[in-house]
């Protein structure tokens, strides 16, 4: 109940009523989200890259799966590099961080989020939309890790420490590792972990 009067009072502040979508449920679909940034430091971090994949029931589509480069507003630093492996001339045929959030928000619609360590990239999608529109991003959302620490506790009641490390995840649960750091790659891995999670309970 508190959740929907949070809703209601929140979808007042909308300012563009072009993004009503986002509070229409979608029971049967979520997305699983990644941001890859300049920062792990959410106020000066920069987006530049943005992947997501649809899950419908125990199907990861891959088919539906979205990806867009960010043209970021500073100058990136060699050390990001490094991780992601974009450098600035891929970005600079980036499209502008609005534009890219105005376009995950027709792909995502009012479906549930998942992934791994998502607050992060919420957080960092709602840094840029609250300006844009007056209001966060309303959808649910599910934390793979989260999901895994209960498993894991509950199989191992006398040992309440779990490394939630994605790599250690991923092996654990038995499933692909793809390249990390890249943002639709990490959306395909959080989406493969949430599923395998599913499956073993």
């Amino acid at each position: 109940m508190f959740e929907r009067l949070r809703h209601k009072l929140a979808r007042k502040n909308l300012r563009e009523p072009e993004f009503e979508f986002l509070y229409d449920e979608h029971p049967t679909e979520m997305v699983s989200l990644d941001c890859e940034t300049t920062s792990l430091e959410v106020p000066e971090a920069e987006i530049i890259s943005i992947g997501a994949v649809k899950v419908r029931g125990n199907t990861i589509l891959n088919s539906e799966a979205f990806y867009v480069v960010v043209k970021p507003e500073g100058m990136m630093q060699a050390a990001n590099v490094k991780v992601h492996g974009l450098r600035p001339k891929d970005l600079s045929d980036g499209i502008p961080v609005q534009e890219a959030i105005r376009q995950l928000l027709h792909f995502i619609g009012g479906r549930p989020l998942l992934g791994y360590y998502l607050e992060y990239d919420v957080a960092m999608v709602n840094k840029f939309l609250k300006p844009m529109i007056g209001i966060n991003l309303p959808n649910r959302q599910i934390e793979v890790s989260s999901l895994y620490f209960k498993q894991e506790v509950k199989k191992n009641f006398y040992n309440d420490y779990v490394d939630l490390r994605m790599a250690s995840m991923i092996n654990k649960l038995k499933i692909p590792d793809l390249p990390r750091h890249d943002a639709l790659n990490d959306a395909i891995n959080a989406a493969m972990m949430y599923l395998a999670i599913k499956a073993r309970k």
